[in-house]
């Protein structure tokens, strides 16, 4: 019998007709496409938690640390509230600061492209001979715009235009309306 009257018994297919070559090549094809999809992600979000100076941000702890024992000194605290159907928040503090400039910073913990900036106003209180008080002492009374925030933990810290002092605190939306801010270590 001749070579050319073998009968096979499947008929010959081109390759791209057989499922093999299909098979073995949907591995290699699948790591390519998440290896794609991993190097958008990369490029395109994010990691807000690195920090390039975190050398420069160690070393001033010392600096943050005397600008809360300086607010412990002065023995200042303050009440902020947040009225988010207004879109304004107010802060009254227990004693007048120094500086009429205040800073108000609401960070966000892991997304500091949400963190905002919010300088306060002073803001006068009809009948009040020095401003609006906490717990009897005379304060100030401020107030700012407050775009609105998403739900979650918030860090607030105040400070005087100088960042000579600061006070902390932590509010929590929705839910929380107001907080105390208070040195950090009282």
């Amino acid at each position: 019998m001749s070579q050319s009257q073998i009968v096979h018994p499947h008929p010959l297919q081109p390759w791209y007709r057989e499922p093999w070559p299909w098979l073995l090549m949907a591995g290699p094809v699948a790591v390519i496409l998440a290896g794609m999809v991993t190097v958008w992600l990369a490029l395109t979000s994010n990691d807000g938690l690195v920090s390039d100076d975190y050398y420069k941000q160690g070393l001033a702890v010392n600096q943050v640390l005397s600008r809360d024992a300086a607010a412990s000194a002065l023995s200042y605290r303050a009440r902020v509230t947040v009225a988010p159907d207004e879109n304004r928040i107010t802060v009254i503090m227990n004693l007048a600061p120094r500086s009429s400039r205040l800073v108000l910073r609401v960070v966000h913990p892991t997304r500091p492209g949400r963190d905002l900036v919010l300088p306060l106003t002073l803001q006068p209180q009809p009948g009040v001979q020095t401003s609006q008080t906490l717990q009897g002492a005379p304060g100030g009374h401020y107030v700012a715009a407050l775009p609105p925030l998403s739900a979650g933990r918030w860090r607030l810290e105040l400070e005087d235009h100088e960042r000579a002092w600061r006070l902390v605190g932590e509010l929590r939306l929705p839910g929380t309306t107001h907080t105390e801010l208070t040195a950090r270590g009282q």
